[in-house]
């Protein structure tokens, strides 16, 4: 069909024109493709972290069964831990994770409310905040709702310097919480 196709525009336009239009259009694909793989590869974190939230299905795969860490997502250990955590826990232990962090959240909030002064309640509520809206970020980047920033996931990313200062924050959270009335 497409000797055809060709013949046909040779015949009205001559030969040397019909190897232009193919050498031109074939340049064209190139370049398409091009512009098309150097997309792919610079989404290549997502798509990957995508693949493994889907494989993971309802009840995921089982506690180190993870088949998309091992060379397929780059740097599973740190902002993209959440796709993996769901594909070895799937659909029910993503649901638990994200619950313990709003759980988190309704805890430091009527942490704040029962605080002593607005010192304590100001500190709870931001640091409250802080972890919980850097675990919103963290994963709405790993289901691709947006773009790539780097911020990894509270509490289970590597990373001893973030490691170090959310449990700081915490301990300043439990401090304020004692000096509550709190049941």
């Amino acid at each position: 069909m497409a000797c055809l196709c060709i013949r046909q525009f040779a015949d009205k336009w001559g030969w040397i024109d019909t190897v232009a239009a193919v050498i031109v259009s074939q340049s064209m694909f190139d370049c398409l493709f091009c512009q098309y793989r150097a997309v792919n590869f610079y989404r290549r974190q997502t798509i990957q972290s995508l693949y493994a939230i889907a494989s993971g299905g309802l009840a995921g795969l089982g506690l180190g069964n993870s088949r998309q860490k091992y060379l397929y997502v780059p740097e599973p250990q740190n902002d993209f831990i959440f796709s993996i955590l769901c594909e070895e826990l799937g659909f029910i232990g993503a649901a638990l994770v994200v619950a313990l962090f709003l759980l988190l959240l309704l805890r430091g909030m009527s942490i704040a409310v029962r605080a002593r002064d607005k010192f304590g309640a100001l500190l709870v509520v931001g640091f409250v905040v802080q972890v919980t809206l850097q675990a919103i970020l963290n994963m709405a980047v790993v289901t691709n709702t947006i773009p790539n920033t780097g911020i990894s996931l509270p509490f289970f990313s590597s990373g001893g310097t973030s490691l170090l200062m959310l449990l700081g924050e915490m301990g300043i959270v439990l401090s304020v919480s004692r000096q509550t009335d709190m049941v």
